[in-house]
Formats: structure tokens, sequence, C-alpha cells
């Protein structure tokens, strides 16, 4: 029997760019998110040199800015963190749900992994325990899937134009 074609990222940053568009609100968490994809990404090889920190007022101007980061050529992913909080008001529910449609529209549009690493908590303790205080860090595992997007597009990459149209078309069926 005769094994499929298997394509998978890897955990390997080495030569590879990333942006990291950050939200300035809820500072006191985002900078843990930044902190902990910072440490994702040089651990598995990336040089500082090869990663640029952008800094947003608020969570929902992380998609315009992500969009003009990848738009660019210059990043082989784009890694958005913020932290939405609840509050009295449904209005951290739009917030949450508009970035999360802005972020996911970049990466189809651009074709460059754009990876949704905004939290949407409950509360500032949860936040902040989502955020690497009592456990993982979802800025690192933002991180994580920057990498492992990044170098599976790179092996898609070689697949020939022609294939991903038929791939494309036979999927939709």
């Amino acid at each position: 029997m005769q094994m499929a074609k298997t394509y998978q990222g890897r955990l390997v940053a080495e030569g590879l760019r990333f942006a990291l568009v950050v939200s300035r609100f809820n500072e006191f968490v985002t900078r843990r998110l930044l902190e902990g994809a910072m440490d994702a990404l040089l651990r598995h090889g990336a040089s500082e040199d090869d990663i640029d920190v952008v800094w947003v007022p608020g969570t929902f101007e992380i998609p315009v800015v992500a969009r003009r980061l990848a738009a660019c050529g210059r990043y082989h992913a784009v890694a958005c963190l913020g932290a939405v909080i609840r509050g009295g008001t449904a209005h951290w529910e739009y917030i949450a749900s508009q970035v999360a449609r802005g972020v996911s529209a970049v990466g189809l549009e651009t074709g460059v992994p754009t990876i949704f690493g905004v939290l949407t908590a409950d509360s500032l303790d949860h936040a902040i325990e989502r955020a690497g205080a009592k456990g993982e860090n979802r800025g690192a595992v933002a991180a994580h899937s920057a990498i492992e997007m990044a170098t599976l597009m790179g092996e898609l990459a070689s697949l020939p134009e022609g294939a991903r149209r038929r791939a494309g078309r036979a999927a939709s069926k």
C-alpha cells in the first residue's frame, strides 16, 4: 500500500521573519503574551533581528495593521496578540468577534499565516492565568502556530500552481 504524501509544519523558526501585532489596551496582560511569544520564537531558532513588534492602541486596531504587515511581503507569519476581558456590557463580544473575523480575513486575503492570539477572558484573573501566570502562555502558543504555519506554507509552495487549483476544485465538490 502506498503512503499518502503528508505535509506538516515544523517548529523550526530559523531563517523566518515574524511580525507580532500587540494591543496596548490591557498591557499588563498583553506584555506577558508578548514575552511568551518572543521566548517561543527565539527558542525555536528565530533571530531577534527577524522579529518585529508593532504596538497598536487596542485590540480592534489589530486586523488593519496585521493586513499591512502581511501584505508587505517581508514576513512569513504575523501573530496577533491582545486581551479582551468581559465587562458589564456586550461590547467585549462585539470586539472579540470582529477582531477574530478580521484576523482570519487577513490570512485568507494575503496567503500569509495570520495567527489569532487574542485572549477572550471572563475576568482579569482569567486573562492573567492564560497569559502564563499559572499555566501555558497563550502568546507562546500563538508563536508556535506562527512557526508551524510558516514552515507548512513553505512546503506547500513547492506544489505546482495547477495542482493547487485542482485540489481546490476537488475539495469544493
